[in-house]
């Protein structure tokens, strides 16, 4: 694609004073998250109260809960939950560490402070009065706790404070405004511009961007081929990794990315059942978060590849395959079976073939046709045919 003049898609209102910490939403969640708290510990005071026994209801975060909005083209949660009781002997630890981290979540909104996923943990640690019983064995408690939080307030991670750890790079055609800061995506050395874990409009903001499109890669090697030759300044684009399976943050930058700046997203992924899935969550949403899909998902994204018929169309080395094992062919297949791609030739296809190679490829396989192919040659002859799975 040819480089283009630079024309100004957006910009922003004044840029905001900086009041709060630099994950802090507004005042007015604040306000309708910390009211959510409360109504939580009033009902569960009120139960105990009037000698019921205190409960709280978590939607289920599983497969079973979850559903295909065909017309939306995402996943979203379904209705049903389960209840967590205090007398229960099997629930009564998990009620306990849901209350508690609602009392953490309270507290840094009245603070107006964040905290990390780790600093959550260390918030709500301690050993219980009277017993060698801690109140967290481990910080994936504290994690998987949060998130039923989540969904039991309709609320999100970045409503409570807390934030997760820096994980995405960006370069390209853009500036933004991070807490106050003026960030020029272009000029951003080797390193680039970290992603940020809260990437909501009260924290991050455009003020002018140029870019016809994002490429997304899967790893950071990747994008800095990609960066050292300057393909976002030659193509015009803006370029994003996510270290795999891109986190929150990077999947909210280039949900807002597509949605408010209507620029398309590309996926350069690896050719195997775990590049597919990486796709499948920017493109519909994850099956474990399908309550953020409304605001993370981009059932527009395209992959570009690198696809199963490369391997003879790049006339590449022996030495790239990679041999499928028994964990990759079972997951092929329930990928295959999902129901956003079941109905995909295209992606049938694709699987079918992947399979029938017995093996999977890299990204980086490409570096043995030339070191600067993929940047040269691969994604700018994709783009130019529009050669991409949907």
């Amino acid at each position: 694609m040819a480089k283009k003049k630079t024309t100004k898609k957006a910009t922003t209102k004044k840029t905001p004073a900086r009041k709060r910490g630099p994950g802090a939403v507004s005042k007015e969640r604040d306000k309708v998250t910390n009211r959510s708290i409360e109504l939580l510990a009033d009902t569960i005071a009120r139960d105990g109260l009037k000698g019921r026994e205190p409960h709280v209801d978590i939607p289920l975060r599983t497969v079973t809960n979850m559903k295909w909005n065909k017309k939306k083209r995402i996943l979203e949660m379904g209705d049903s939950t389960q209840t967590r009781s205090l007398f229960n002997v099997g629930q009564a630890r998990k009620f306990m560490q849901t209350l508690l981290l609602a009392k953490g979540s309270r507290e840094l909104i009245k603070a107006e402070k964040t905290l990390s996923l780790r600093g959550m943990y260390y918030m709500s640690l301690h050993t219980i009065e009277g017993t060698n019983e801690k109140t967290f064995n481990e910080q994936s408690e504290s994690d998987n706790i949060l998130e039923d939080l989540e969904v039991s307030l309709g609320g999100l991670r970045e409503e409570l404070h807390v934030f997760a750890k820096k994980r995405g790079t960006m370069v390209g055609n853009i500036t933004v405004i991070d807490n106050g800061d003026e960030i020029n995506c272009r000029r951003m050395g080797t390193g680039g511009y970290a992603i940020p874990s809260i990437c909501e409009p009260s924290v991050m903001q455009f003020k002018d961007c140029g870019a016809d499109f994002v490429l997304h890669v899967e790893k950071d090697t990747v994008w800095s081929r990609f960066n050292e030759d300057r393909f976002w300044e030659t193509h015009n684009c803006i370029l994003t990794e996510g270290s795999g399976q891109p986190p929150r943050g990077v999947r909210r930058l280039l949900h807002r990315l597509n949605k408010e700046l209507g620029l398309p997203v590309y996926c350069l992924l690896d050719c195997d059942p775990w590049g597919h899935y990486i796709y499948s969550v920017i493109k519909q949403g994850s099956i474990n978060l399908a309550f953020e899909s409304q605001r993370m998902a981009i059932p527009d994204a395209k992959f570009i590849g690198i696809r199963a018929e490369d391997y003879d169309r790049c006339d590449l080395s022996p030495d790239v395959r990679i041999a499928l094992n028994e964990r990759d062919i079972t997951r092929a297949k329930q990928i295959a079976e999902y129901p956003w791609f079941k109905d995909k030739r295209p992606w049938q296809k694709e699987i079918k073939r992947l399979l029938a190679n017995g093996f999977k490829m890299e990204v980086e396989s490409l570096i043995t046709k030339d070191i600067s192919y993929v940047t040269e040659v691969y994604v700018p002859a994709r783009l130019k045919a529009k050669d991409f799975l949907d």
